[in-house]
């Protein structure tokens, strides 16, 4: 495994994050398999969600910390005030109410990194920093951020923070991958692909943890133009630059011997600023692959020529 400081908490964190989309109670011994393995790489952050599994993902993970008495080697990474099919969430009532769910479904009393998992840009950013600093002061939080949220509103966010004298947000979660999306996965998504995007995380050097950043298993091997069963990546992935992206990774990876899904996992951790990826390994095998990509070095010029630049 390899680390990286992440200042806002005065810790080394693994590079890579592991989520817990697959955490379940009704698998919960292949969860603490894949928990006990992630653990023995060497891995200490893992990301969840108020949302995931019916917050069943939570509760998986809480049970494991617990009966490995391993809560304060782990940092974990929780979500909360994402929005549902009846209203927007972005509110200080339901970070509060989302945070204490997510607390006790832990079966802990803080959250390493709390994250808001939407954005909702018609809500202005005062009340929401004044919520998330309360939570911090009460040690309910520790460092804070914004899953989606675009540059110009982390910049706005932390404005108000600097001019009343309160933390701002510490670390964004975007999309970020080495394919380029046609569109975005889900509703209020964001991508930090664009050029200006990538100038403001280089610039500002704000720590970024990129979900999907294997793109649904682009990289895998698995699609081909012809194949359209996945809708999702179908319709997010294919384009004449993404095949040409995987033909470079599947080229790339036969010169230096690892696979096309480990280089474009090494485009992600080769970014001018700091980056944790996100990854989902659907099984142990997976999860091995994803460390063992840290181990490929790329130069600037293979960086360049992934994203298909001279």
């Amino acid at each position: 495994m390899k680390y990286l400081r992440f200042a806002p908490l005065n810790r080394e964190l693994s590079r890579l994050v592991l989520g817990s989309m697959v955490f379940s109670l009704e698998a919960l011994d292949y969860t603490f398999e894949l928990l006990d393995t992630w653990r023995s790489l060497g891995g200490n952050v893992i990301d969840t969600a108020h949302l995931y599994q019916g917050g069943n993902s939570e509760r998986a993970l809480g049970r494991w910390m617990e009966e490995r008495g391993c809560r304060d080697e782990i940092v974990v990474i929780a979500k909360g005030a994402h929005h549902n099919v009846d209203r927007r969430r972005v509110t200080p009532e339901d970070i509060t109410c989302d945070l204490r769910d997510s607390l006790a479904r832990l079966r802990t009393e803080y959250a390493d990194l709390y994250i808001l998992h939407r954005d909702d840009p018609e809500v202005p950013v005062g009340p929401i920093v004044e919520a998330l600093n309360e939570h911090r002061r009460a040690g309910r939080i520790r460092a804070f951020g914004g899953s989606n949220w675009t540059p110009e509103r982390l910049d706005e966010a932390n404005a108000y923070a600097a001019a009343h004298r309160l933390e701002g947000f510490t670390a964004s979660s975007p999309h970020l991958s080495l394919a380029i999306p046609n569109e975005t996965i889900w509703a209020g998504c964001v991508d930090a692909r664009s050029e200006e995007a990538r100038e403001w995380y280089t610039r500002t050097q704000t720590p970024l943890f990129a979900w999907s950043s294997q793109a649904r298993g682009f990289f895998s091997g698995q699609f081909t133009p012809e194949n359209t069963e996945n809708e999702t990546v179908t319709r997010v992935y294919y384009s004449e630059g993404n095949w040409e992206r995987l033909r470079r990774a599947e080229e790339l990876g036969r010169r230096r011997g690892f696979s096309a899904i480990q280089v474009a996992l090494a485009w992600v951790l080769h970014q001018p600023f700091p980056v944790f990826p996100l990854i989902g390994p659907a099984n142990l095998e997976e999860l091995q692959s994803c460390v063992s990509a840290l181990e490929l070095e790329l130069s600037p010029e293979e960086v360049r020529w992934l994203d298909l630049g001279a």
